[in-house]
């Protein structure tokens, strides 16, 4: 064998090694949601790398104006969006939460209400294993509150069933419960 073709042998299993390296980098990325990388192709046809793209990040719908929303340290839910708001007009920013959560088939009557009830664990009305239950209105023989699945999952609306239940994410049921003691104020909004 001549020099020639060691060189020519090292060289295309570097190339080798660094396409495996860049395959198997950028699966990790994949699974990790970061950005994924594109690619564009020049006039003379040959791939180059762009900057990494973001992934779209949902927008939170603004606090509504304490007019609606009310004053002082509150959960602030709006039927309208399936939001709730976690508020302390003491802290910087006020807002210390805002996330997305899932109604029941049944949805309280705007107002103020109060926290009267918590639960760390229990069984929702769908059979869930459910943990961080914070009761805050009973209306027509429907309870309201806000909950998590332990599985994370989202409630399947029965709309026969007259349902109460607010689920949101694990995390965010875990910061409702921390925020929301026995007598915290929940504003309900449109």
């Amino acid at each position: 064998m001549g020099p020639g073709v060691v060189v020519t042998g090292l060289t295309l299993g570097a190339l080798a090694m660094v396409s495996l390296l860049a395959f198997q980098a950028n699966g990790a990325q994949d699974r990790a949601g970061g950005a994924k990388p594109t690619a564009t192709t020049t006039a003379t046809g040959t791939a180059t790398a762009a900057a990494p793209t973001a992934a779209p990040t949902p927008t939170v719908p603004a606090l509504p104006p304490g007019a609606v929303s009310g004053t002082g340290i509150r959960v602030v839910y709006s039927v309208g969006s399936h939001y709730v708001w976690l508020v302390d007009p003491k802290k910087t920013p006020q807002v210390a939460a805002a996330f997305p959560v899932t109604p029941g088939s049944v949805e309280p009557a705007p107002g103020s209400y109060a926290v009267y009830s918590r639960t760390q664990t229990t069984t929702g009305s769908d059979g869930k294993q459910i943990e961080h239950v914070v009761r805050f209105a009973q209306q027509n023989g429907v309870v309201f509150g806000f909950s998590a699945a332990v599985d994370g999952a989202t409630p399947t609306v029965d709309p026969s069933a007259k349902t109460g239940g607010i689920r949101s994410g694990r995390p965010e049921g875990q910061l409702l419960w921390d925020f929301a003691p026995k007598d915290t104020k929940v504003v309900v909004i449109a």
